[in-house]
């Protein structure tokens, strides 16, 4: 081949670097002539083989347009004078045995679902029936403490709109005299109707066997002794208890055509009356007495509190008047 190109005036070509190069497989070559009168030709495909020292065989496949007529094949060694416009295309192939892939990504670890067996309902159920006991448990601790705490919220309350009358709750007596808590009670209900909140006012209690005169009659000469005019204040001697008291002064309120109240009693029993005599149909607002034996100690408001705290359970639940007493001093 150098023979021919020198003989044609050409320059001999220089061997292609990839030879050297072991991971390209094959060189495309193609060769290009200047058209005359504008007409194309077709290419004509030679394949050219050469092989190096050291590498792979190299296929060279030349190109050449003609001007006019079918192209025919041409050997690179007759190959015509001229500027020698070629194209060089190289494509890169790896080889397989010298591939080096990535690492694969870890597999994803999922985590082993347990088996299904006969004892899986078994726990089920148990942990249901746990949660259901812990609740309970929850609840038992939980709903004394809230009614304890609204015990107490309301005893602390002083409500004092204009109503049609000023209940107040008996208490102990002894031979027409009011015991100290009683006592405390109808002090307060005398400053009330001093000051309009009600134009009567309602004594309500019985007696215990034996005694000559009731609560509700101690109560009304006590508040006639201390001002309150006697055609104001009306009497119900009966009643045992905070509930039999209530049903009493709403049949008198039923023949009166009354139906607001204020009661007066002392501040831990307010919730537990007031809630009583709204189930009767009265609108009940509560004025505790703040002054007697009920409220000068803490321990004494303490048992006092949980006292009307168990009576009010009692109520809701049995309907009735529950039978812890205290003794009234």
């Amino acid at each position: 081949m150098p023979a021919a190109d020198e003989e044609r005036g050409n320059e001999p070509r220089e061997e292609s670097p990839l030879g050297a190069a072991p991971d390209l497989e094959a060189t495309r070559t193609f060769a290009r002539e200047p058209r005359s009168s504008g007409a194309p030709g077709d290419a004509a495909v030679i394949d050219v083989v050469g092989v190096e020292a050291d590498g792979p065989a190299e296929r060279t496949r030349v190109f050449t347009r003609a001007a006019d007529g079918p192209a025919a094949p041409v050997p690179p060694d007759r190959a015509p004078p001229g500027p020698d416009p070629t194209r060089t295309m190289t494509r890169p192939r790896l080889d397989p045995d010298r591939a080096e892939p990535g690492p694969d990504p870890p597999p994803r670890r999922r985590r082993p679902r347990p088996a299904a067996g006969p004892d899986r309902p078994a726990r089920r159920w148990g942990r249901r029936i746990a949660w259901t006991l812990a609740l309970l448990a929850v609840t038992a601790v939980l709903v004394p403490c809230l009614t304890w705490a609204w015990v107490w919220y309301v005893a602390r309350q002083d409500e004092r709109p204009p109503s049609d009358a000023i209940v107040v709750l008996g208490a102990s007596q002894y031979n027409g005299r009011p015991s100290p808590i009683f006592e405390a009670r109808l002090r307060h209900a005398a400053d009330l109707y001093e000051q309009g909140v009600a134009p009567a006012v309602v004594t309500v209690g019985g007696n215990q066997p034996g005694d000559a005169y009731t609560e509700g009659g101690s109560g009304r000469d006590w508040l006639v002794n201390a001002g309150v005019p006697a055609e104001d204040v009306v009497a119900i001697g009966e009643g045992s208890d905070t509930l039999q008291s209530i049903e009493a002064v709403s049949r008198v309120y039923q023949q009166l055509g009354w139906t607001s109240a204020v009661i007066v009693t002392d501040p831990w029993h307010s919730l537990r009356s007031r809630t009583m005599a709204e189930d009767f149909g009265i609108e009940a607002a509560t004025s505790p007495a703040r002054s007697g034996p009920a409220v000068l100690e803490r321990e004494t408001q303490l048992w006092y509190i949980t006292r009307e705290t168990a009576s009010v359970w009692y109520y809701w639940i049995f309907g009735d008047s529950s039978t812890l007493h205290v003794d009234a001093a």
